[in-house]
């Protein structure tokens, strides 16, 4: 998944697009929104954590943690 990906992503959920290296916590991505977009991944396919987001909840560090080979 690639920056834009997610980007747009988020826009769709939030209503807004932030930069690839915003905090989307502090922008106001919440945990209920966040388990949203896992359950979404899950259901295509791509197994991600919702602990690993949260460490490193930006657009880039979700887009490196969501490459696929």
């Amino acid at each position: 998944m690639t920056v834009e990906d997610l980007r747009a992503q988020i826009e769709e959920l939030m209503g807004e697009a932030p930069e690839p290296d915003e905090n989307l916590v502090d922008w106001g991505l919440d945990s209920i929104r966040l388990m949203t977009l896992v359950e979404r991944w899950r259901e295509e396919g791509v197994e991600v954590a919702f602990e690993d987001l949260a460490e490193n909840p930006t657009l880039t560090g979700w887009a490196e943690l969501l490459r696929t080979p």
